[in-house]
C-alpha cells in the first residue's frame, strides 16, 4: 500500500515509517523543505504526484504542559492550519482514505473516565492545553463532516499519551515520561538527593509506547472500512504521576526522594480512554510500561546523549 505521511520526522511519524516499511508498504514522508503544510496547493500537488492509497496526518506542533501554557496561540493556530490544509488538500487530490491523528486532550476536563469517543465537544476543555485541544477537535470535525457530505473515509484516531523511540527529551518542551527520564538520569549523574514533582503527583495518565500506536495504524489499514469515524487508541490502564516517577526511577537507577511542588499546575485529574472499539477490531498493545520505559531509556542513552 502507498502511504503519504505528514510529520515523518516526529516520534509518531518515525515509528510509522519504520513499521510500515518493514511490513512492505511504500511510505512517502516529505520533509518541511519538500512540503509546505501552510499551502493547500502544495499539499494537493505533492499528493497528486505520489497517488497514495491513504494519507496519514501526524504532523503537528506538540509539547508538554509547560510549552502549551507558554504558547497557546502557536499551538492552536499552527495545528488548525495544518489540519485544515491536509484534509482539504487530500480531498482535492482525490484521496478517499485519510487517518487524522487526534489527542486525548480533545476530551472535556470534567468528563467521566474512561473517555468515550462521543464525549468530544461535550464540555469545557482543560485550560493548560486548550489551544492545542481546540485545533485537534476542529480537524477531527472537518474530517467527519467531509466524510458525511462527500462519502470519503476520513477518520480520526485518538491516542492516549505517547512516549518512545524518537521522543523529545527537552525538559521544557517534552511530554512527561521523556522529561522524567532525562530529569532522573541527570539527578543520578549529579548525585541529587531530592527531585521535585509538579503538583501532588496524584493525577492519573495513560501512556502508550509509540511503536504500539504505529502497529495499530498499520494493522487498521486492512480493516479500514470497519474503523469508526473516531476511535480511541490506548492500553486501557492508567497510573498516577507518582507511579510513573517511581517506574522511571527504577529503570534509571535513581534512589533519592521526591518532593511535590504544589504551586505548579498538574492538568486534568485523569485521562483514561475507552478502548472498546479498538478491542472490537481485534487489536491490543504489546508493550508493558516497564518494557516501554526500558526501551525509551536505552534510546535516550544511545541516540540522544
Amino acid at each position: 500500500m502507498k502511504i503519504f505521511l505528514t510529520g515523518g520526522t516526529g516520534m509518531v511519524g518515525r515509528n510509522i515509517i519504520a513499521l510500515a516499511t518493514k511490513q512492505g508498504h511504500e511510505v512517502y514522508a516529505p520533509s518541511r523543505q519538500e512540503l509546505n503544510l501552510a499551502s493547500i496547493d502544495d499539499i494537493k500537488e505533492k499528493i497528486e504526484s505520489f497517488q497514495p492509497d491513504v494519507v496519514i496526518h501526524s504532523a503537528g506542533l506538540v509539547g508538554g504542559i509547560q510549552a502549551n501554557i507558554a504558547a497557546p496561540y502557536d499551538f492552536c493556530f499552527e495545528n488548525i492550519q495544518m489540519g485544515m490544509n491536509i484534509v482539504q488538500g487530500a480531498f482535492l487530490a482525490g484521496v478517499t482514505k485519510l487517518i487524522n491523528l487526534g489527542s486525548s486532550c480533545m476530551y472535556p476536563r470534567f468528563a467521566s473516565n474512561p473517555l468515550k469517543e462521543e464525549m468530544v465537544l461535550q464540555g469545557e476543555l482543560e485550560p493548560t492545553n486548550e489551544g492545542y485541544a481546540i485545533a485537534k477537535v476542529a480537524t477531527a470535525k472537518l474530517a467527519e463532516y467531509l466524510s458525511q457530505q462527500y462519502g470519503v473515509l476520513y477518520k480520526t484516531y485518538i491516542p492516549c499519551n505517547l512516549y518512545g523511540y524518537w521522543d523529545k527529551f527537552d525538559p521544557n518542551k517534552s511530554h512527561m515520561i521523556p522529561a522524567v527520564i532525562r530529569k532522573l538520569d541527570d539527578a543520578v549523574k549529579q548525585q541529587l538527593d531530592v527531585v521535585d514533582i509538579w503538583g501532588d503527583g496524584l493525577a492519573r495518565r495513560e501512556f502508550m509506547f509509540a511503536e504500539d500506536l504505529a502497529d495499530f495504524i498499520v494493522y487498521s489499514l486492512s480493516k479500514f472500512e470497519q474503523v469508526p469515524n473516531n476511535i480511541n487508541i490506548g492500553i486501557g490502564q492508567d497510573y498516577s504521576i507518582n507511579e510513573y516517577y517511581q517506574a522511571v526511577a527504577k529503570s534509571v537507577g535513581y534512589n533519592g526522594k521526591f518532593e511535590h511542588d504544589l504551586s505548579k499546575p498538574a492538568g486534568m485529574k485523569q485521562k483514561l480512554v475507552d478502548i472498546s472499539k479498538q478491542t472490537q477490531l481485534g487489536w491490543s498493545p504489546n508493550t508493558s510500561l516497564e518494557m516501554g520505559i526500558k526501551k525509551t531509556y536505552e534510546f535516550y542513552l544511545n541516540e540522544v546523549l
